[in-house]
């Protein structure tokens, strides 16, 4: 079983007396389902679970639900004998957003306190954005994201320890020896390859076989992309559109999106999409990064809308799309291959998970610095730097960016595949690995 860090955060929930029914939002195929059910399983001797997308494809038994009376009684035509008490019965509802109006029976259900209730939904950003009563005394919301680098260590044998002596190390800002720094590369460049989907994890852990993890990657990434038009019959070929222009966005020299390209046509703006671009946030399967003109702490006060950079929600997605079955792009460190798209997908896949909002720099006269972070602690905005080649040091935006005395800009971070941890002026330069232990905290 693949150790995810959620959890612990679900097992503290359901051996608490919350008054809120938590819900695991996150894109399909992330593992959510399967973490619910091996620790509920686990904690409870009756554990019930409901996929609502199976009840709505099949009997819609739960359609018409409006009252938590109702919603008892049909869950004992397929769980009665489950029904206990409600120290040891828990009731699973999968895929919620299939009845948006079960978002709101949850109140209901927690008032009613008859069992514990979790759930999870693969479109909740998006169902509620469109939900008139929701709840928010009543749910509590927490994102699942593929397997991060980290989990991705542990599942390939690094144990915990190791790992805290390496975020030791980080924080020390020291530098690993030769041959550690080989062996967490190579790790690295592995991650690049599987990224964190369990299902292509899985397969990479049991075979090493790229063929079959580019097959499931594949399949989930078409997946992601009839799941578009299932939902939003209206706008299903722009969101299909703006989906399949995310990989070649990336490869530009400015990787954000260009309104006009999304069906060729003059005048249109960023407003004109609002509703697809929304989907594919809200739905988990692509990460969005804002642009920011004037970097003030906090970075969410002064964020633009119309200058949108998206990436994929898995970097095993976006290299399969790049290079299909060819490892060697990544693992032998090809000169006329830039990867600066693929470092830049997963630091946004590592920030996102670690509870970043992603934001980057955006200046007409001198360029773009790849991401911009809230510092908590020093109450300032802390540029990051992507580097995939041996020009790590050159970064001319960067530089203009620091030079600006205006922004207070007190650290700033390079990560490439350099070993040595350095400085320059108020530069540190580390590993790129090191994007684990970024932490919003």
């Amino acid at each position: 079983m693949l150790y995810r860090k959620i959890q612990e955060y679900i097992e503290q929930y359901l051996k608490s007396d919350s008054n809120k029914v938590l819900i695991i939002d996150g894109a399909r195929q992330v593992g959510k389902t399967y973490i619910i059910r091996h620790t509920g399983k686990q904690l409870f001797k009756n554990y019930i679970e409901i996929n609502m997308l199976e009840d709505y494809i099949g009997g819609k038994l739960f359609e018409k639900v409006t009252t938590a009376d109702d919603f008892y009684l049909r869950l004992s035509i397929t769980a009665g004998d489950k029904m206990k008490e409600k120290e040891n019965t828990l009731v699973f509802i999968d895929e919620i957003q299939a009845y948006p109006h079960l978002l709101t029976m949850l109140k209901f259900l927690k008032n009613d306190n008859r069992f514990t209730y979790i759930a999870s939904g693969s479109l909740l950003g998006v169902t509620l954005s469109k939900t008139t009563s929701i709840p928010m005394g009543s749910i509590e919301v927490k994102p699942m994201y593929p397997l991060d680098f980290e989990e991705f260590l542990i599942a390939n044998g690094l144990g915990k320890e190791a790992i805290n002596e390496l975020r030791r190390k980080f924080e020390a800002e020291e530098s690993l020896d030769e041959a550690l720094h080989g062996r967490m590369l190579d790790l690295f460049k592995r991650y690049l390859l599987t990224g964190g989907l369990p299902d292509a994890v899985n397969s990479f852990l049991e075979d090493r076989n790229i063929v079959k993890v580019r097959d499931i990657q594949k399949e989930i990434h078409e997946y992601y992309a009839m799941d578009a038009s299932k939902y939003d019959v209206e706008n299903k070929l722009k969101i299909r559109r703006v989906f399949d222009m995310i990989p070649s966005n990336l490869e530009n020299k400015k990787k954000r999106l260009v309104i006009k390209n999304i069906e060729n046509k003059k005048g249109k703006r960023f407003s004109d999409y609002k509703e697809e671009f929304d989907y594919l946030i809200g739905s988990g399967i692509s990460l969005e990064v804002k642009a920011i003109s004037q970097p003030v702490f906090p970075l969410i006060e002064s964020s633009g809308k119309n200058l949108l950079k998206l990436y994929l929600n898995d970097v095993g997605i976006l290299t399969g799309i790049l290079y299909r079955n060819n490892i060697s792009a990544i693992l032998d460190d090809v000169r006329s291959i830039n990867l600066g798209t693929v470092y830049e997908s997963v630091v946004a896949q590592e920030l996102k998970a670690h509870g970043f909002n992603l934001y980057y720099y955006d200046n007409k006269a001198h360029g773009e610095v790849d991401f911009l972070i809230d510092d908590y602690d020093s109450l300032s905005v802390v540029p990051l730097g992507i580097k995939s080649g041996k020009d790590y040091t050159e970064h001319s935006a960067l530089n203009h960016f620091l030079g600006n005395k205006e922004y207070g800009i007190k650290k700033a971070y390079v990560l490439s595949n350099e070993r040595n941890v350095t400085h320059a002026g108020n530069i540190t330069y580390i590993p790129v690995y090191y994007i684990m232990f970024f932490n919003a905290g």
